[in-house]
């Protein structure tokens, strides 16, 4: 038997029924009681010098994590990969040593950087300087177990989305933050966020659930009709592979400049499209027998084709102008020698120039539209992996690579 669940009318009020995870204790009601609307909870920024303290005094008591690498190969660089002598990139000093995810501008100087065990810097000198920030109503076991992984400003509105789940809404560019409690009916989990105007939003869920916010986050309203569970077991005929009796999460959503969205399998086994307007999300294969790593739009349009990242450092490029229609895509894979060192993203600073992160700090370039690479050794010296790598046009197109260990590299030419 097949459950759909319906999205359609959907329209989740932040009712005390729905957001007793982010409520106090004492205004959690009974089960007998009726609901009663809740406002968010005022959050305040600390400029307190002890933040760094606190963190690496509860950090140092917690059991130290082994590292995992993403390079499939051990020991030093292919000599393939150490022959080339380029260095594009600076490293930029940061207040802590913990992992960073996400990275936000609202102006040419002015910006955040969110990361693991709380991590939370903001910048005034266009990212120069950082310098942590805490929320002073959080105490520090608390704050420290969330991993903010995704920041997204437009303007002064800004909203940051952690794990475990926690939203945060600023309305007046970071001085002051308040917690958006969100309904445990919510199919999946929040998976990302972004700022689109005035007390406007778009959150997804790891369910393939799309909802847009007008009133900074106390009503959502549902974009897409059905989960994708439900969409590709209802479709289970539809000829992609992994796709039918799918169970499971969808990772790595990607927003393009429209509004439409590409998404990967939690298994890697297929990617799913949806655009404005659709009812569903439209499943399509992968093309190879290599598990996806992840994907994204070239040049952050969808008409402008997609990418694909593969294990062992594959690297594809599909053609301008996709049928989103079809199960398959045309993608041809990038002349680039990884030595078998994962890439985990790509992102475009130019039409032709192309960057690509990987594990172990590994970056290469393009300057033809994503057909050669060659491998750029600014932080071959630097231990750790890079996950992120974007670039801002709106801002003189700076760019920056995140990655473990309190890594941030600025974009110098």
């Amino acid at each position: 038997m097949v459950i759909k669940m319906n999205l359609r009318s959907a329209c989740f009020v932040l009712a005390v029924g729905s957001v007793t995870a982010f409520a106090p204790r004492h205004l959690i009601p009974s089960a007998s009681k009726t609901s009663t609307c809740i406002l968010p909870s005022k959050l305040l920024m600390s400029r307190n010098d002890g933040v760094e303290d606190r963190r690496a005094f509860i950090g140092n008591s917690a059991t130290a994590a082994a590292a995992v690498s993403i390079a499939t190969a051990t020991g030093g660089l292919p000599a393939s990969v150490e022959a080339a002598p380029e260095k594009r990139w600076t490293q930029v000093s940061l207040p802590f040593e913990d992992t960073v995810y996400d990275i936000d501008f609202n102006s040419p100087t002015h910006g955040y950087i969110v990361g693991a065990r709380g991590s939370f810097a903001e910048t005034t000198d266009g990212g120069k300087t950082w310098e942590a920030r805490s929320f002073s109503n959080l105490d520090a076991e608390e704050e420290i177990t969330y991993r903010f992984q995704i920041v997204s400003f437009t303007g002064n509105e800004g909203w940051v989305l952690g794990k475990p789940t926690l939203m945060l809404h600023t309305a007046d560019g970071g001085k002051s933050w308040e917690r958006i409690p969100l309904s445990p009916k919510l199919p999946g989990e929040p998976s990302s966020i972004f700022a689109l105007g005035p007390s406007k939003a778009e959150m997804t869920t790891s369910s393939g659930a799309v909802y847009v916010t007008e009133n900074a986050g106390r009503n959502w309203k549902a974009q897409v009709k059905e989960t994708i569970d439900a969409t590709l077991n209802r479709i289970s005929s539809s000829g992609v592979s992994g796709a039918s009796y799918f169970t499971g999460s969808i990772i790595n959503q990607v927003r393009d400049d429209k509004g439409a969205y590409l998404a990967v399998s939690s298994r890697g086994n297929f990617f799913l499209t949806w655009e404005p307007g659709q009812d569903f999300w439209i499943p399509h294969n992968r093309g190879t027998p290599r598990r996806i790593q992840n994907m994204g739009f070239v040049e952050g349009k969808i008409n402008k084709g997609l990418w694909m990242t593969l294990n062992g450092g594959k690297v594809f490029i599909s053609k301008e102008t996709p049928d989103l229609t079809q199960d398959a895509f045309d993608f041809v894979e990038a002349d680039i020698k990884t030595g078998g060192y994962g890439i985990t993203d790509l992102a475009w600073r130019a039409d032709n120039e192309v960057w690509a992160v990987g594990g172990s700090n590994v970056m290469f370039v393009s300057f033809d539209g994503g057909k050669k690479f060659k491998f750029d050794s600014s932080a071959n010296d630097i231990p750790g992996n890079l996950y992120n790598v974007k670039f801002f046009p709106e801002y003189g197109n700076m760019g920056w690579a995140l990655g473990s260990n309190g890594l941030l590299l600025r974009y110098t030419g």
